[in-house]
């Protein structure tokens, strides 16, 4: 069969094979070396989301061959004086990943390197940016995802005039993105003058073409970050709310700081009851607009992060039978969490509840021996649990006694420094053999390790508590159990110097990977 595939005979396998590596630059980079086949499938697969992988912005430059006559003769009359080779491959035509801040941010990058050169480069990098959309948009391209957000970059007529002659470029799009911005300037007195540095217009005609020509989006992000109300944005959000055939993730991020009413954009998710399965909301006011989400029957996840998340469940949380917050993921952040208004969530969810994430930012918990006993009475069925602040006391142990299906936990305890040590003993001895992931912020790390049996894979603790302990233990537990991969310091920790760092890293390596934060986590 290996013969067969580096042949080209099984083209369909190769193809499923190199996608596995859609996110894995440099080996997707060496697969297009191997030979003429697997060039082909390859270089489509690097080219989808270039915005995002290259850190050099110098690969725009391969796009210019995708230029017309006329785009060419106006860059080399802006100083841009370099050969246009005809190119084996169409590379505007593979993007399906466009990021227009990063799309302005690299055409930037391109025009400063040149000038640093000593290049007389007469050109802008709002012309730039505009040139490289437009040859996307009549390459053939068909984007999959797209974020809207405006730096500085303005959108001139012809881009809006090529989107309505190549209407399939936004035809197939499933996850968008948008972030609007109003900038408000005040010179004294009470007087503000609203400025657009942001784009808003060019924003507003963008989303009008999204809602004419895209059906397919199932995942939709809103960012809304400003007090004055503009009647267009709203409505035209509305709009692609409503085209949607099935929308099935919903998140929308305010200003926490600024009381802002979403002007029917929440009303129009009432078009996706049957469809609608995750909702996240960041600092967002309560309205009775929300109210619409009670009829979302398929909701399965819901995040509430620093809004008003007592008002947001009182709201969604009616007092009739309905299916709402009936869900397998709850996530909550806040300052401090009042754990009294997740019970009735908490209790209709009962045994469907399997991903629990409580982060009280820094403050202990309130209502913690209510929600404990909560939790063990309704929801035995978790596997997942993220919770800080809390007291690591009898209630809270027989809760994590209780929890025989958990596979990953994180939690940052509060010290109660009279009993911690029998505490932290009796914790590490009653870890359930399901546990393959622990994220332990907290001492007595040597503690913990001496004896834990929990078969984990992955552990996250902080060196910074009596480090040569740490590590002896850290390195029995290895020898003891055989199951531990990686190993991650907690992002809380602090580490003097890169010396310390690679230290470490020379202690543990014959035991265990010391990996990353952000490649270890769940």
């Amino acid at each position: 069969m290996a013969s067969k595939i580096f042949m080209g005979d099984m083209p369909e396998l190769m193809e499923n094979i190199l996608n596995n590596l859609n996110h894995e630059f440099d080996s997707l980079y060496s697969c297009s070396l191997v030979s003429r086949h697997w060039c082909k499938i390859s270089i489509p697969i690097l080219w989808r989301d270039p915005f995002t992988f290259n850190k050099n912005s110098m690969f725009i430059s391969r796009y210019f061959s995708n230029f017309d006559d006329d785009d060419k003769f106006i860059l080399k009359e802006c100083g841009i004086d370099i050969d246009f080779p005809n190119t084996i491959f169409s590379y505007a035509r593979f993007l399906k990943v466009l990021n227009l801040s990063r799309l302005e941010d690299c055409a930037r990058k391109w025009i400063n390197f040149h000038i640093s050169q000593q290049k007389p480069i007469y050109i802008s990098k709002d012309d730039l940016a505009n040139w490289l959309f437009k040859s996307f948009i009549e390459s053939g391209a068909i984007l999959s995802k797209l974020d809207v957000y405006f730096t500085e970059v303005i959108l001139k007529p012809e881009i809006f005039y090529s989107l309505g002659k190549n209407d399939h470029f936004f035809s197939r799009l499933h996850d968008v993105s948008v972030e609007v911005d109003v900038v408000t300037e005040s010179y004294g007195f009470g007087i503000e003058v609203i400025t657009e540095p942001f784009g808003i217009e060019d924003t507003i005609m963008l989303l009008r073409i999204l809602a004419k020509n895209t059906t397919k989006i199932d995942t939709l992000k809103l960012g809304i970050f400003c007090n004055i109300y503009e009647p267009q944005i709203y409505h035209t959000l509305s709009n692609i709310i409503k085209s949607q055939e099935q929308l099935r993730r919903f998140s929308l991020i305010c200003d926490e700081d600024l009381e802002l009413e979403m002007h029917g954009v929440i009303s129009a998710l009432g078009s996706q009851k049957n469809s609608l399965q995750e909702i996240e909301l960041d600092g967002c006011t309560c309205s009775t607009e929300f109210k619409v989400l009670r009829n979302c029957k398929n909701l399965e996840v819901l995040r509430i992060l620093y809004g008003e998340e007592k008002k947001l469940l009182k709201v969604l949380d009616s007092d009739s039978d309905s299916d709402l917050c009936r869900i397998s993921t709850l996530e909550i952040n806040s300052y401090p969490i009042d754990a009294s208004n997740l019970i009735s969530i908490l209790k209709k969810s009962g045994s469907l509840l399997q991903r629990l994430k409580l982060d009280s930012d820094d403050q202990e918990i309130c209502s913690q021996s209510l929600l404990q006993e909560t939790l063990m009475a309704s929801c035995p069925n978790i596997t997942f649990l993220y919770i800080s602040y809390i007291r690591l006391s009898t209630r809270f142990l027989r809760l994590i006694e209780n929890l025989r299906k958990l596979q990953f936990l994180t939690l940052r305890c509060i010290d109660d420094k009279e009993e911690i040590k029998s505490r932290v003993k009796q914790f590490a001895k009653i870890l359930p053999p399901t546990l393959q992931y622990l994220e332990w912020v907290h001492s007595h790390n040597d503690i913990l390790l001496n004896h834990c049996d929990a078969p984990l894979k992955r552990l996250v603790i902080d060196f910074c508590y009596d480090k040569e302990k740490t590590i002896k233990a850290l390195i029995k537990f290895c020898t003891r159990k055989e199951t531990l991969r990686y190993v991650s310091l907690s992002r809380y920790a602090y580490i003097s110097s890169a010396n310390d760092l690679d230290n470490l890293r020379k202690d543990l390596d014959k035991y265990v990977e010391l990996v990353p934060y952000e490649d270890i986590e769940f």
